[in-house]
């Protein structure tokens, strides 16, 4: 639904009855429960190990450098071209190989996310009936500029989640 679209059934909404609006930050939400916390972990021992790997690829290469200038006196113009060119490819490997680990985190990201998104819905449902707000809006995704009344549910959210799906 467009924004303007839910502005207009406010508006028309508003005309007849007060209306109170919830709000749920959800990256909140997301890095404040047991199990987002969880699949933070999870994400930064992974991208440390990712990064560690790059680390040592960047250190090879970065001594390759240094050898080469400190043996580009005694080396053939044919020869210096040779470890150059070496050297570039394997700062391609490198660039790749980055370019691919972000690839992963990011898919990794979105598969361990996706099941606590798929069971918060229904939580932010029941605690926006509990605290009876008439629509409930995700702060990021379409910020309310205004409301008369309006009731910020985020912690209310990390509250019902983490009492409903404990983590073992």
């Amino acid at each position: 639904m467009k924004l303007s679209t839910i502005l207009l059934f406010l508006l028309a909404f508003n005309a007849q009855a007060a209306v109170t609006v919830g709000l749920v930050d959800v990256q909140k939400v997301l890095t404040s429960i047991k199990e987002g916390q969880s699949v933070m972990k999870t994400l930064e021992k992974s991208f440390n190990d990712k990064k560690s790997t790059l680390k040592k690829d960047e250190d090879k290469i970065k001594k390759a450098g240094e050898d080469l200038k400190k043996q580009s006196a005694v080396l053939s113009e044919q020869a210096r071209l040779t470890k150059e060119r070496e050297i570039q490819e394997q700062i391609l490997k490198v660039q790749g190989k980055a370019s691919d680990f972000q690839r992963d985190m990011q898919k990794m990201e979105n598969d361990l996310k996706r099941p606590i998104i798929e069971k918060l819905r229904p939580v932010i449902e029941d605690v926006s009936k509990a605290a009876s707000v008439d629509m409930t809006f995700e702060l990021g995704s379409a910020p309310i500029i205004y409301a008369e009344s309006k009731k910020d549910l985020t912690d209310d959210v990390v509250k019902a989640y983490d009492k409903k799906y404990p983590v073992k």
